[in-house]
């Protein structure tokens, strides 16, 4: 190669170097790499929830005749010690099974007052005293419509209202009407859900509304008063609770007239209906209203507690029911009535009606039963008696 060819080429490799050198930083950098931007990715919305419907649930449970004979209120002043009475001891062993549900209703069979001396059968009244064990066991609803009502005549009404009154402001009651309107109705509100209770009775011992009372029962055969009630309380509760004193004491056997009621009840919009004052446990069944509505009837609960002195009269059953409101998205609402059961029960006593109290019939026992007062009380003979007078899908026996 000629030597100024060379030269040049030296020449021009020196500055490419030199040019290198100077664009690309130091010697060992490395080479710049050039940076592209990526967009961020765009968040996927999260979808919007389908709207889901709104359950509401009461536990509801039902009891029979709180019938306070002269031995259950002397043993309670026994136990109070100080010129008051203590009734807690009869209803103690209860205490956990009521605990278990929303709303507890009782047949309160007595008229409960401090204005009359405290008296038995057949013209009962009883102390203000036992409204203390009452409530604290959890009872909030008492019927008071029944063939006592009108025992003590007008100032026994007028008093026992008082009475009630006075109670805490979640206790409801219903069985006595404003004699003029009878639209002293009552509801409450429990987890959404507003039940609605009506009380009625057949009869009152031949008893007439007492003269200058503002306030009575509404009898059974009164249809066109209990059909406008019934049509009134219908648009504002979720549930229609009535309770019927009626039947034939001391039998097993539902009438026809029971029957035809409990149906016509329920046509004129009575979901659920609790039947009362046989003393004595009878059947309950599903009804199916004109409108299509599944009702539920229990034609009689039997005692709750007593000192009566026949063996049936110590066995009672408890109906536990569910109510299951549901609200969908557009607005409409289902109500069902779920689950019925009756649990029993059983009042016990020993000699000369001593230390009466109840007891559910899984915690009574053969022993119990041979040292009851009058006669003895085996678990055979309470299954029997039950078995014979209650459907047995609703039974729960132990």
């Amino acid at each position: 190669m000629p030597v100024k060819r060379l030269v040049r080429l030296r020449a021009v490799l020196a500055v490419a170097v030199a040019l290198c050198l100077s664009g690309c930083g130091s010697a060992g950098d490395a080479l710049p790499v050039q940076t592209v931007e990526t967009p961020a990715p765009t968040a996927t919305p999260e979808p919007t929830p389908e709207p889901t419907p709104m359950v509401e649930t009461v536990r509801f449970s039902a009891t029979g005749d709180n019938l306070i004979h002269e031995g259950l209120y002397n043993q309670a002043r026994r136990r109070a010690g100080d010129g008051g009475y203590d009734f807690t001891y009869a209803y103690e062993n209860m205490r956990d099974f009521y605990a278990g549900y929303d709303v507890n209703w009782l047949n309160q069979e007595t008229l409960v007052n401090d204005a009359f001396e405290p008296s038995g059968y057949p013209m009962f009244s009883t102390p203000g005293d036992i409204t203390n064990a009452l409530y604290d066991i959890g009872f909030r609803v008492f019927s008071l419509s029944n063939n006592h009502s009108y025992d003590k005549g007008a100032q026994g009404i007028a008093s026992s209202m008082e009475h009630w009154a006075a109670m805490p402001e979640d206790v409801v009651t219903a069985g006595f009407y404003d004699l003029d309107s009878y639209d002293n109705l009552s509801y409450h509100t429990v987890n959404g859900i507003t039940i609605g209770y009506l009380s009625y009775t057949e009869y009152t011992n031949g008893l007439p509304t007492p003269s200058g009372s503002e306030y009575g029962v509404v009898y059974l055969d009164q249809t066109d008063i209990i059909s406008q009630q019934i049509a009134t309380m219908r648009p504002n509760c979720d549930v229609l609770v009535v309770s019927c004193h009626w039947g034939v004491e001391g039998s097993h056997t539902v009438t026809d007239a029971q029957r035809e009621k409990a149906q016509w009840l329920a046509d004129q919009g009575a979901d659920l209906i609790i039947g009362t004052h046989p003393h004595v446990t009878q059947t309950a069944e599903w009804l199916t209203a004109q409108d299509g509505r599944k009702a539920f009837v229990a034609y009689s609960l039997g005692n709750f507690i007593s000192a009566q002195a026949q063996a049936d009269n110590m066995i009672g059953v408890i109906l536990s029911i569910e109510f299951e409101k549901t609200t969908m998205p557009d607005g409409s609402v289902e109500v069902l009535l779920k689950d019925p059961l009756l649990y029993p029960t059983v009042t016990q006593y020993e000699s000369g009606y001593a230390d009466i109290r109840v007891y559910l019939l899984r915690d009574y026992t053969d022993e119990l039963g041979a040292a009851h007062g009058n006669f003895t009380l085996s678990r055979q003979y309470i299954c029997e008696v039950l078995e014979q007078s209650v459907d047995a899908q609703f039974l729960v026996m132990e």
